[in-house]
């Protein structure tokens, strides 16, 4: 993407955003309000940018045409996602494969394939409506996936996991990042330490730091600032470096 722009009403939640992602898992942080749902949601085509150019799996996301082909080849899991409670597990699945125009042949085993990527195996058949949040978000995490997405977009895919599944998702992503373009937007930190092979930080609608996860861990090890974790405290001095006024030092 190029030249970047995203305006709601008054506010432009993004402001002349360059970004290239290849393959891998690319770690998305911020503080609230500083363009990350809005950046996924345009990657996402569910919205449309104000001003700039993004292509996405060489296509166009502002033609019609293209944006139909983005939507066969991407996965999207959202921070609030919709779906049918009465639904059994393998029933929504399968429908958003259909959506996806996955071959019919193939939406069986693609769809207990996702499942059980996603640890839900043994709750295929289950209602959705019966599940617990974290299960719903597993979910969503697997409609996401069905049909094998070149670029997967993930809004705060970790809320609602207990310590135990975030650790076989993060196992997951790297799986996952092996072969796709994997975006995670996320609050927690130790997440993109240990699942992704970039970080993207985002800051009042401008890229403030892109490198990574080492990198920002280093940053972190030479500050004193705030967080339990280098990374934590490398976070937080980009955050301060990008904010200070130019021609005066980052944190100290």
């Amino acid at each position: 993407m190029t030249g970047l722009r995203v305006r709601h009403r008054k506010t432009l939640a993004l402001d002349s955003v360059d970004l290239a992602l290849g393959t891998g898992v690319h770690g998305l942080l911020g503080p609230n309000g500083a363009g990350k749902t809005s950046l996924i949601r345009v990657l996402a085509t569910v919205a449309q940018p104000s001003g700039g150019r993004v292509e996405i799996v060489g296509q166009d996301s502002t033609d019609q045409r293209g944006r139909a082909e983005i939507r066969r080849r991407l996965g999207y899991l959202p921070q609030e996602f919709g779906y049918y409670p009465g639904f059994t597990v393998r029933e929504f699945v399968a429908y958003v494969a259909w959506l996806k125009e996955l071959p019919g042949a193939r939406v069986p085993a693609a769809v207990e394939r996702a499942v059980a990527r996603v640890g839900l195996a043994d709750r295929i058949d289950a209602k959705i409506k019966t599940l617990s949040g974290g299960m719903v978000r597993r979910v969503g995490i697997a409609q996401a996936i069905v049909n094998d997405p070149s670029v997967l977009l993930l809004d705060e895919p970790t809320a609602g996991l207990d310590p135990e599944q975030r650790v076989e998702f993060r196992e997951l992503l790297r799986e996952l990042g092996a072969s796709a373009t994997v975006v995670v937007s996320t609050h927690l930190v130790e997440d993109v330490a240990a699942a992704c092979t970039e970080v993207t930080l985002l800051d009042r609608g401008r890229i403030a730091y892109r490198g990574t996860p080492e990198a920002l861990t280093a940053l972190g090890a030479a500050s004193h600032g705030p967080g339990d974790h280098p990374i934590e405290r490398g976070y937080t001095a980009a955050l301060r470096a990008h904010r200070a006024p130019r021609g005066t030092e980052a944190a100290r």
